[in-house]
């Protein structure tokens, strides 16, 4: 199996670990140290080798950091992890609401007559701490450059992974590497840049066409890249990752070794476009005032998906919707009361692994019931797991990563006969959703223009949630790719052939949790003869097709048009799945794609 569902952290192994790290503080002569749930790279995800923040809180969720001092250890983290934090860390640990506090205003508090805060200069972006120098100006806080104090006290950290890096085909990139590099390279070159640096692992995996398995869940191996306005390319990787290769890489790439990263770009010469936001502060201090603030020239590239990409992923998700319905057939067959949380999980990831194109699931299965649900990146452990109760409702969050495509999806289950509540914030949520799904924009707005659309019915009750409405998916790389979201962060402008989520949620702590996502493709939307012919309009096409389970709706309060979106979404289903599952799911899924 692919997934583990062992308790990797305790709050209890917290506190000794704190104190030992504040032994080193003392010794260093410094008052406080910060601790990201980050890596040299940048990336969201994090190899155990990097996961300093995990190991030393308990806080497992893939978002938040450590500021440790000597009298208060604050964990940062946003409102997808309130509730989780709670669970996680022991009381020594001070959860801290970010972003509605600020580390250098908490830090000012702290340390009201300064001090010196330590950092690994290979684990923080520039831009976080050009940001944060600036907000402590004048307070007498020093930010300070140092080895990494968890290392230190970290006896048996695992080591940094090392495996073997494959190729990518042709069929499935839809574009060479040669080619990319090439368009890139005049991009570059027509700007007036001598060269990019490229430090996020999915985007040298995109760049290059091929895909590691240094980080569980992703397919991306770690490591640097310097692309030329000649459109050379140096690799810094470790051979040995990258014997299985053969011939696959262009000659236009050299291969170094990663420890010749910093002297590499100390000396290039003329301008150099960086990613402020994923390049780590080291390698900004050896480039100077080289370095110029454009982003990661792959970004946009890789998030608009190309014909062949957009395909795979449509028959990935086609595949994975069947392993799907035959969970759920198979779930609604047992008794409440006779099946776990891990069952469930089990039972989805043995059917996702029929597929030969299969090579992971894209993230650990989130399968909660009852206040578990409540918990918005709920990991099951063999100590938390759950039976599912009559009365309950269960939250699936899942997916796989397939050589053709990247799926996630989730589907909010009745088990036994759900409450008057549920089914009310259950509505609200799907109303949300199928208003996204239905939308049609103008070309140029964001991903904060519209998100608020999947967001009112929920308003209108005095409802919310904590996440985004929706992030961008890779195509057989990382389930949550940059910088397309649905977010009001987001002021990337959507274009074709982006892949994202739509998953509004309601989540009651203590009670139940709800959310339903399904991944949607940018796409130019056809003329109507209402509209204005100079106006460019975009769309959304679906690639996921699983049903919603009908138990959960009020059929009263969906609009008419509301109802004939979801009865053609669900006899869509049922004629592009119906001949790929067994007969008892054929069964299931007539009953529930029925026309409401």
């Amino acid at each position: 199996m692919f997934q583990s569902y062992e308790v990797t952290a305790r709050p209890e192994q917290g506190p000794p670990r704190l104190q030992a790290l504040r032994q080193e503080l003392a010794r260093d002569g410094l008052d406080g140290f910060l601790v990201p749930r980050a890596d040299a790279h940048q990336g969201e995800y994090v190899a155990p080798h990097d996961e300093r923040l995990s190991w030393l809180t308990g806080f497992t969720g893939s978002a938040g950091f450590c500021a440790a001092l000597a009298n208060i250890a604050g964990v940062f983290v946003d409102g997808r992890y309130r509730t989780q934090v709670k669970r996680q860390v022991a009381d020594l640990f001070t959860p801290v609401p970010w972003p509605e506090v600020q580390l250098a205003d908490w830090l000012k508090e702290q340390l009201p007559h300064g001090g010196k805060v330590g950092f690994d200069p290979w684990l923080h972006a520039t831009s976080q701490i050009t940001t944060l120098a600036q907000d402590l100006q004048n307070s007498g806080i020093e930010l300070v450059q140092t080895d990494n104090l968890v290392d230190r006290i970290w006896s048996d950290q695992p080591a940094p992974p090392a495996e073997p890096v494959q190729s990518h085909a042709l069929t499935y990139a839809g574009e060479s590497a040669t080619d990319k590099s090439g368009r890139l390279a005049k991009a570059l070159s027509s700007a007036g840049h001598s060269a990019a640096l490229i430090t996020l692992p999915d985007s040298i995996m995109w760049l290059l066409n091929i895909r590691g398995a240094d980080i569980p869940r992703n397919p991306v191996a770690h490591g640097f890249a310097i692309l030329h306005a000649d459109a050379r390319v140096d690799l810094f990787m470790s051979r040995k990752k990258l014997q299985n290769l053969g011939n696959h890489l262009p000659d236009t790439v050299s291969v170094h070794p990663p420890s010749q990263f910093l002297q590499a770009i100390a000396d290039l010469t003329g301008s150099v476009a960086v990613d402020t936001a994923s390049l780590p502060q080291i390698a900004a201090d050896a480039l100077g005032d080289k370095l110029i603030a454009v982003g990661d020239p792959c970004a946009l590239p890789k998030a608009r998906k190309n014909a062949a990409e957009i395909a795979g992923s449509a028959a990935a998700h086609l595949r994975d919707g069947a392993a799907v319905i035959e969970l759920l057939a198979w779930l609604d067959a047992q008794a409440p009361g006779t099946v776990t949380e891990i069952d469930v999980a089990k039972r989805l990831e043995t059917l996702r692994r029929r597929d030969p194109n299969l090579r992971d699931i894209s993230f650990e299965t989130i399968s909660g019931t009852g206040e578990n649900g409540a918990v918005m990146h709920y990991r099951v452990t063999d100590e938390s797991n759950s039976l599912l109760q009559p009365g309950h409702i269960l939250v699936l969050d899942s997916g796989g990563q397939y050589l053709d495509g990247t799926t996630d999806i989730t589907r909010t289950i009745a088990i036994g006969i759900p409450d008057a509540e549920q089914c009310a914030a259950f509505t609200r949520v799907l109303q949300g959703m199928i208003a996204m799904s239905r939308l049609r924009w103008p070309k140029g707005l964001a991903g904060r223009d519209i998100e608020a659309i999947g967001r009112m019915p929920l308003w209108l009750a005095g409802q919310d949630f904590n996440h985004g409405l929706g992030h961008g998916v890779g195509a057989y790389l990382s389930v949550h790719e940059g910088p397309q979201r649905l977010s009001r962060a987001s002021h990337v402008p959507l274009e074709p052939g982006m892949i994202l989520s739509n998953e509004p949620g309601y989540y009651r702590e203590g009670a139940f949790g709800i959310r339903i996502e399904n991944l949607l493709v940018v796409q130019p939307a056809a003329q109507l003869e209402t509209s204005d012919r100079e106006r460019e309009m975009l769309t959304w096409q679906t690639l996921t097709f699983v049903p919603i389970d009908r138990r959960l709706i009020l059929r009263d309060w969906l609009t008419e048009g509301e109802r004939d979106w979801l009865n053609a979404y669900h006899a869509e289903i049922r004629s592009k799945l119906r001949p790929d599952v067994s007969p008892e799911a054929q069964i299931w899924l007539d009953d529930a794609t029925a026309p409401l």
